[in-house]
C-alpha cells in the first residue's frame, strides 16, 4: 500500500503518464505530416519507436515509488536529450530553420514534468532549463514561437514543482492533525473514565476524612492532593504541543498553577519548537514534584523570554538544599536531578542552575538557547 504522500502525488504521476502518451501521439502525427521534408525520413521511424518503447518503460518504472530515484530521472532526461541531439541529422538544419517542428516536439516536456513532481520547484526548472536549452540550441534561427515554447516549459517545471511541494506540505500537516484528532479522543476517554472512577474516589475520601485526626486525616489530606495532582496532570495532556510545530511554551508551563504554585509570564506569546517545549515542561515539573516532595512549602515559577533565550525559574520557600546532598543523591542511585532535569536540558542544549541556601529556599532556572528555525 502506498504511502500518504504517494497516494496525494499519484494523480501527478498519473496525469504524466497521460501526457506522455499523448504528446506522443502528437509528435507521431506531426513526424508523418512533415515526413516529406525531413533530411533523412527514414531516420525518424526508429527514433519515433524508441519513444514509444521508453514511453511505455517509463510509465511502468514511475508507478512504483521506490523507482522514482536519480537513476531513473536521470535515464528519463537523457532519452530526451538523445532524440533532441539527432533531430538536427534527421530533419535537417534547412527544414529547421524554416519552422519545422522537432521529432519530440511536446514529448520532451515529460521529464521535467516528473523532475517537477519527484524533486520540487528546483528539479523541475533544473530540468527544464536543460531541455529548452537544448531545443533552442538544435536550431540555427530561434523564432519568437521557439522562445515561446522554451518559456512554457519551464513555467510548468516551476508551477507544477510548486504544487508538488504543497502536496507534500499538506500531506504532512494532514498526519499532524490525524494524530493530533487521535490523540485527543484517547486523552479525552482517559479524562472521562479518570473523573468517572479514580478522581470521584479521592474526592470522596477527601471529604469524609478531611475532619478526622491522626492517620485517617493524613490519608485524607494525601488524597486531596492526588485528586488535584490528577486534575493537573488532565488539563496539562489538554495543553500538549503538537509533534514537531512550534507552540506557546505559556499553557505548559501554566497548567503547573495552584494553590501553593504561582506562575508569573510575559503577556505575549512564547514560541519554542513543541519538542523543546514540552521537554523544558517536564523539567520544570520535576523540579516543582522535588519541591512538593521535600517540603519546599510555596513555588513561583518566572518565565523569562530574551532574544537569544527563554529562562524558566523555579523558587521555592523551602528549607533548601544542603550542601553535597545532590552528589550523595546521585552516589544512591537517586538522580531525579541529574535525568529529570539536568539531562533534558542537555539533550536541548540548555543549561540549569541551582541556587540554594540551607533555610533560605531553593532557586532552579532553566536556560534554553533560541535557535534558528
Amino acid at each position: 500500500m502506498p504511502s500518504a504522500p504517494d497516494r496525494l502525488q499519484l494523480p501527478l504521476w498519473r496525469a504524466i503518464t497521460i501526457y506522455r502518451f499523448a504528446s506522443l501521439a502528437y509528435a507521431a502525427f506531426m513526424v508523418v505530416r512533415n515526413l516529406d521534408r525531413y533530411a533523412h525520413p527514414l531516420a525518424a521511424v526508429p527514433v519515433l519507436a524508441v519513444m514509444a518503447a521508453w514511453s511505455v518503460a517509463a510509465a511502468y518504472l514511475y508507478a512504483r515509488p521506490e523507482r522514482r530515484g536519480w537513476p531513473l530521472l536521470g535515464a528519463d532526461l537523457a532519452v530526451v536529450v538523445a532524440v533532441l541531439l539527432v533531430t538536427p541529422e534527421i530533419v535537417g538544419r534547412t527544414a529547421l530553420a524554416a519552422g519545422v517542428a522537432t521529432i519530440a516536439v511536446a514529448w520532451l516536456g515529460s521529464p521535467v514534468l516528473a523532475w517537477a513532481v519527484a524533486g520540487g520547484r528546483r528539479r523541475g526548472t533544473v530540468a527544464a532549463l536543460v531541455v529548452a536549452g537544448l531545443d533552442l540550441a538544435v536550431r540555427d534561427r530561434i523564432s519568437q514561437s521557439t522562445l515561446t515554447g522554451a518559456m512554457l516549459l519551464i513555467l510548468a517545471g516551476l508551477v507544477l514543482g510548486h504544487v508538488a511541494s504543497l502536496a507534500a506540505t499538506v500531506d504532512e500537516r494532514w498526519q499532524r492533525a490525524i494524530e493530533l484528532e487521535a490523540a485527543t479522543r484517547e486523552r479525552e476517554r482517559l479524562a472521562r473514565d479518570i473523573h468517572d472512577s479514580v478522581l470521584q474516589v479521592l474526592a470522596l475520601v477527601q471529604r469524609r476524612g478531611a475532619h478526622l485526626d491522626g492517620e485517617a486525616g493524613e490519608l485524607a489530606r494525601m488524597a486531596g492532593e492526588q485528586e488535584a495532582a490528577l486534575r493537573s496532570l488532565i488539563t496539562r495532556a489538554g495543553h500538549s504541543a503538537p509533534p514537531g510545530d512550534d507552540c506557546d511554551l505559556r499553557p505548559l508551563i501554566g497548567a503547573y498553577a495552584g494553590a501553593d504554585v504561582t506562575v508569573a509570564e510575559p503577556a505575549t506569546a512564547v514560541r519554542l519548537p513543541g519538542a523543546a517545549a514540552r521537554e523544558l515542561a517536564a523539567a520544570v515539573g520535576a523540579a516543582l514534584d522535588n519541591v512538593a516532595r521535600h517540603g519546599g512549602g510555596r513555588a513561583w515559577v518566572l518565565i523569562e523570554e530574551e532574544p537569544e533565550t527563554v529562562t524558566v525559574s523555579v523558587r521555592d520557600s523551602g528549607p533548601g538544599i544542603a550542601p553535597g546532598r545532590l552528589a550523595e543523591a546521585e552516589r544512591q542511585g537517586r538522580l531525579g536531578f541529574a535525568q529529570s532535569m539536568r539531562g533534558r536540558m542537555a539533550r536541548l542544549g540548555g543549561d540549569v542552575r541551582l541556587h540554594s541556601t540551607p533555610g533560605e529556599g531553593t532557586e532552579v532556572e532553566f536556560v534554553l538557547p533560541r535557535r534558528e528555525r
